[in-house]
């Protein structure tokens, strides 16, 4: 399947459990466009890290592998410069893919994602199952109970990525030089 297909799937599906649930209509649609939606878009962002990561990952490892491997080379003479210019082209593309990589750090924002999609799919699961804080509740009264649950983890994501981006900001301010 897809990405496509599987974000349909998914959201058809527990579109379906929403459906089902006792709950009152506007409820049913806070929890389709706020914990559902968080859900599908945290999910798709991860899926979009990962994939940039394992990419320029590979580019820069199997680059890392080959420039050696060019380097050592004994041709002759005319075809030293093909080697040159090859090996070249390798190192440069090795150093883009590990300099992007370090930029975005899609392999950090894959891991957060990550995290908070699956935070969010157990919060909901735990509600709909009413399990864990919402055991012995009906899912009217868990409720309330539930949309603090995502708001709270949804700053939290805002927070750490914030966080993130501050941090960021502020190493590179601190390792630029002064301008006078």
């Amino acid at each position: 399947m897809n990405k496509t297909t599987d974000h349909g799937h998914m959201r058809a599906e527990m579109d379906k459990l929403i459906a089902s649930l006792d709950l009152p209509e506007l409820n049913k649609e806070f929890m389709r466009a706020r914990w559902l939606e968080l859900v599908m878009w945290m999910d798709g962002k991860a899926k979009e890290s990962v994939w940039w990561y394992r990419r320029l990952r590979l580019a820069t490892i199997i680059g890392g592998v080959i420039v050696p491997a060019l380097v050592s080379l004994n041709v002759g003479s005319d075809m030293q410069g093909l080697v040159q210019t090859l090996t070249f082209i390798v190192s440069l593309g090795v150093a883009l893919s590990a300099a992007v990589e370090e930029f975005f750090r899609y392999g950090e924002r894959w891991r957060h994602y990550r995290r908070m999609t699956e935070s969010l799919k157990s919060e909901g699961w735990q509600f709909l199952q009413l399990s864990g804080g919402y055991a012995n509740q009906t899912h009217v009264q868990a409720y309330p109970a539930f949309a603090a649950r995502v708001e709270e983890l949804s700053r939290e994501e805002v927070d750490t990525y914030i966080t993130q981006v501050f941090k960021e900001k502020k190493e590179v301010d601190e390792k630029a030089p002064a301008v006078q």
